[in-house]
């Protein structure tokens, strides 16, 4: 995996030196020699990760780090400190103020270039729900993107797998005090199902395991579907560059190495929890916007926008495997008179008890949508003209046969719907043909009296009566 990788650092030896060896391993390697100079590079032309030294005139590489981290444009892109400095009370202060690792000179190349390629994806996977969230609100279908909390790093719940008991003691003890919620677990053979039920925020594994392999349990970790994007710390023995370099490639997101400090256990769950919760806020808010911006506010269908989208795959899917393909075009009849008489917001009771009467007698795998204002479309997979005749006939009598409740002092409303039904057939050119043909005869069944089906296409036409098609056939 190559990536983009600025290295900051100002003294020009270390620079080429640092330059020459991941130029080597075929990262395209740009250049600053200070913090200010860095910052600019980054807001101009993001890399996929920062090599930042500590001790650097002017700006030193913590405060650099918190100013990356300080600004949306930035605060996505890794951060791994490059130092000499070795005291882990500068490591934790490295990662207090942002740092997604801490590495001491003479830097391991092994560990450096996984922690590189661990952490580039890890970024790519954010930067694609980022540009997902760019793209949705350029086509006004989404609300700006979620930030960063550096506030949202408490009330985690956190698994801890570590079969020795006073190590885990102390974990338990470290993390419970800073307001996380945390479970032991010694058998690892036991820890994927129970991680795959947990909804947890942070998993810490040690490699140390007696009865079970570390290095694979996280693969396992990682390979499973419910537990794929959380993310997983790992205790190894200090020095231990070979394991630790695997569990990055299998995708361990950090590690610590023994004998653990506290506030660097801390600091390293905290940075991983936050950035959980931001992964999440993304999704979620994706596709929270998304099911907004495809559903009908008033009634919870689907609207205009996915059915036109929805419809194109079907009809590509029912012509390819010679399968048919119904639609139905639905009217409340004279809906303005009921607008009319008993105003808008019975109208919209209305809207809403025909859109629950569609949901509850169509089939479970059909598509139904406001088209828009008081029409419905439906699509029916794999629907033969004289179930797609049965089906609409069903929908038609129980709009009809039972009155509406509503808030009016009538107290119900009696409503009828107009019925206009297309079926795929040979010469059904494309989807926008199957609609039109539908709405044509909606219409027609509207000018023809209401409160009836009209058959858009000779084949649905000869379809026979509901009352003889079979009770399999209507369900």
């Amino acid at each position: 995996m190559s990536a983009r990788v600025l290295v900051v650092d100002d003294l020009l030896p270390n620079v080429k030196l640092l330059e020459a060896r991941l130029t080597a391993e075929y990262f395209n390697v740009v250049t600053a020699s200070g913090g200010a100079e860095a910052l600019a590079i980054a807001q101009a032309d993001p890399p996929d990760i920062l090599l930042l030294d500590v001790m650097m005139p002017g700006m030193d590489g913590f405060e650099t780090c918190r100013r990356m981290k300080g600004d949306a444009r930035t605060a996505h892109i890794p951060v791994v400190m490059v130092t000499a400095l070795s005291d882990v009370q500068d490591r934790v202060r490295g990662l207090e103020a942002g740092a997604d690792d801490f590495i001491t000179k003479p830097v391991n190349d092994l560990a450096l270039y996984a922690r590189i390629r661990s952490l580039v994806r890890l970024k790519m996977a954010v930067d694609e729900w980022r540009l997902r969230q760019a793209t949705g609100t350029q086509l006004g279908l989404v609300t700006a993107s979620a930030q960063l909390d550096a506030k949202a790093d408490h009330g985690a719940k956190i698994l801890v797998v570590e079969d020795n008991a006073t190590v885990a003691e102390r974990i338990r003890q470290s993390l419970s005090g800073d307001g996380q919620n945390v479970e032991i677990m010694t058998d690892g053979a036991a820890v994927v199902p129970r991680a795959a039920q947990g909804d947890f925020d942070l998993l810490i594994v040690s490699l140390l395991l007696k009865g079970s392999d570390g290095l694979r349990l996280c693969a396992q970790l990682r390979s499973s579907e419910t537990t794929r994007h959380v993310p997983i710390l790992v205790l190894v023995d200090d020095g231990d560059y070979d394991r630790l370099a695997k569990g990055l490639d299998i995708g361990v997101n950090d590690y610590l190495m023994r004998p653990v400090d506290r506030n660097e256990l801390l600091a390293r769950c905290r940075t991983q929890i936050r950035r959980r919760r931001y992964q999440q806020r993304l999704r979620d808010t994706y596709e929270h916007n998304i099911s907004l911006a495809l559903t009908d506010s008033l009634t919870g269908l689907y609207n205009r926008r996915y059915f036109t989208t929805h419809l194109d795959g079907l009809f590509e899917q029912a012509a390819g495997a010679g399968k048919s393909l119904a639609l139905l075009m639905i009217d409340i009849d004279n809906f303005k008179t009921i607008n009319d008489t008993y105003g808008h917001a019975v109208g919209d009771e209305v809207l809403r008890g025909v859109a629950n009467r569609l949901t509850e007698y169509m089939r479970s795998f059909d598509t139904i949508a406001r088209w828009g204002g008081e029409e419905f479309a439906v699509v029916m997979p794999e629907a033969d003209p004289q179930i797609a005749r049965g089906v609409a006939e069903r929908l038609r009598r129980k709009i009809a046969g039972r009155p509406f409740a509503v808030s009016a002092g009538v107290g119900e409303v009696n409503v009828t719907i107009s019925l206009g039904l297309a079926v795929s057939a040979g010469d059904t050119a494309c989807p926008d043909d199957l609609l039109r043909s539908a709405d044509a005869a909606l219409y027609q069944a509207k000018r023809d009296g209401r409160n009836r089906i009209v058959a858009a296409n000779a084949a649905a036409a000869a379809a026979l009566s509901p009352a003889t098609a079979t009770a399999s056939q209507l369900a």
